[in-house]
């Protein structure tokens, strides 16, 4: 590590003497030795994989390992092509900060799970993350139910005396963060190259003619395959032209019925309707091809119907029959009547005499 710093001290004199007017180079970089793969810019043309550089974040600078190396590009803003901007190489005071950076994350992990089984949470912690300033550490744990961590929170500043911030993440993240090997053999790709996640449904798998048993469908998160998004356009637009299974295509004046598809080749498997034991397996070109005579390779559908002029349909249209308004009979003259006494006098309500009380003398 010494040697490395060395080499490090004397190319960094020699960036400084760099002119400015040097072209962007694309760079792949990692914050954490199991951390997740960014990309990142720099004026820097020497970068070697494995050099610790400095790069710049929203709350400062963070050392981070070259992992990988891009190709140029000739722009003067590389945050239009990379997510982060490697402002230098790391000094050597740096690279001593970064170690013992990680030594204090490892035993800050120790101490957050032995806190945690003495209060008794229903959590578990995935990864601790010191910023490289000391202005706050942030734990990741995941758990079913909501958790009360107001007393851990209170434990944890008064151990390490600085900002504590607690992420409940998901189980996608949690396997993006601890990473592993997929069903293929290969790293993770929620662990290597994805920077979000993306809705996966069962209508993809079923669009690639996967099978629907979940342990071959599903990840090491226990959730629906990322990758299933990769292809599915790709699936979708060859599986557009081809016949869909159950239908009915006729091919040099015999009908046929598809039992499947396979999307990669391009063929068909169809059985004869007058003998159904045997099955033909039609290729692309086969089920493409359309005869002018005894038929055509595909039942095609009706034409639509042209659309007539407006004046042609005002024509056809068949004219409403008016129904015959339902006459009024005429009253009754005993309702005429009641209908009279019932109005209203126009001078208001006419109050009625009253007469003596019988059994009064007057």
């Amino acid at each position: 590590m010494s040697e490395v710093a060395e080499n490090q001290e004397q190319i960094l004199q020699e960036d400084n003497q760099d002119s400015p007017k040097l072209v962007n180079k694309l760079y792949q970089i990692k914050f954490r030795e199991k951390g997740h793969i960014h990309s990142a810019a720099s004026k820097i043309s020497n970068l070697t994989k494995g050099e610790l550089v400095m790069v710049a974040t929203d709350h400062g600078q963070e050392p981070a390992t070259v992992s990988g190396l891009g190709a140029v590009v000739f722009s003067d803003e590389p945050q239009t092509t990379a997510l982060y901007a490697i402002a230098r190489r790391a000094s050597r005071d740096e690279m001593v900060k970064y170690e013992n950076l990680i030594t204090r994350e490892r035993d800050s992990i120790a101490f957050c799970n032995e806190t945690i089984k003495k209060l008794g949470l229903d959590m578990k912690l995935i990864r601790v993350e010191r910023f490289f300033n000391g202005s706050k550490i942030v734990f990741y744990f995941t758990s079913e139910n909501r958790v009360d961590f107001r007393v851990l929170v209170k434990d944890l500043v008064q151990e390490f005396r600085t900002r504590v911030e607690m992420r409940q993440i998901g189980v996608r993240h949690e396997t993006q963060m601890l990473g592993g090997l997929g069903c293929c053999g290969r790293e993770l790709c929620c662990a290597s190259f994805m920077t979000k996640f993306v809705p996966v449904s069962i209508k993809m798998a079923k669009e690639q003619n996967l099978p629907l048993n979940p342990s071959k469908i599903s990840g090491a998160c226990n959730r629906l395959l990322c990758c299933l998004t990769h292809e599915f356009e790709t699936y979708k637009s060859l599986k557009k032209d081809m016949p869909k299974p159950g239908s009915s295509i006729s091919c040099n004046g015999e009908k046929f019925k598809v039992n499947k598809v396979n999307i990669l080749k391009g063929s068909v498997n169809v059985t004869s309707l007058t003998n159904p034991e045997t099955s033909i397996e039609l290729r692309r070109d086969q089920w493409q091809q359309v005869e002018s005579v005894g038929g055509s390779s595909r039942i095609q559908p009706e034409p639509p119907l042209k659309e007539q002029p407006e004046h042609r349909k005002k024509q056809e249209q068949p004219k409403k029959q008016e129904q015959p308004k339902k006459q009024e009979q005429p009253k009754r003259p005993e309702q005429a009547k009641k209908t009279e006494e019932k109005k209203p006098h126009p001078q208001g309500r006419s109050k009625k005499r009253r007469g003596p009380r019988k059994g009064k003398k007057q």
